[in-house]
């Protein structure tokens, strides 16, 4: 059986862009995050920081706004429960993001964070975050989500205003997929 040039083209094209859909929905994603977090580009902050004792800049203060939103695919209720705070440079502080589960069943949450201006990202640490793990809240649960942060001294002085951003995403599926693949291939080693 003979194909037409026609669709040889078509067969390659189509191969083509299935492998550019592959490319961009399962290894730039990850890919991008490492980038960013290496980068600080695009206001990723990093994981957890531990803290040192520093000398608290008394002489300037920071106001650190929150924002919290939610994935189009995800149904809670997300909020800061304060929406900005002034913040002394290397102060400890702490707040919380409050989140309700108003569906019937279990979900798992995950925030992500990001953070302007950019340049801030390297000196804003987290030393507890709610980011840091999924939150699991089963059906109409309500959670206090706890935030720990430092502004670090050594943040350049024309910084005077730094926005904290969560994006919530429904990652139920995706876990739970994976706890059931983990349970089946336990089950296969035993």
């Amino acid at each position: 059986m003979k194909f037409s040039e026609n669709t040889r083209v078509t067969v390659k094209l189509l191969a083509l862009a299935a492998s550019m859909l592959v490319f961009a929905i399962f290894v730039m994603p990850p890919l991008y995050d490492a980038f960013c977090e290496i980068t600080g580009l695009n206001g990723k902050t990093g994981g957890r920081y531990e803290a040192v004792p520093a000398a608290i800049d008394t002489s300037r203060s920071i106001t650190v706004q929150f924002v919290a939103s939610n994935n189009d695919n995800m149904p809670w209720k997300f909020s800061p429960r304060v929406m900005s705070i002034d913040v002394h440079p290397g102060e400890t502080m702490d707040t919380v993001f409050l989140a309700y589960n108003p569906t019937e069943r279990d979900m798992i949450g995950q925030a992500i964070p990001s953070l302007v201006p950019f340049k801030a990202a390297e000196y804003f640490h987290k030393t507890e975050c709610f980011c840091f793990n999924q939150q699991i809240l089963k059906a109409g649960e309500k959670a206090e989500l706890p935030l720990r942060f430092i502004v670090d001294p050594d943040i350049p002085q024309s910084v005077t205003t730094i926005t904290l951003s969560y994006t919530l995403f429904d990652v139920t599926e995706r876990i739970s997929k994976n706890i059931d693949k983990n349970n089946t291939d336990t089950a296969r080693e035993g």
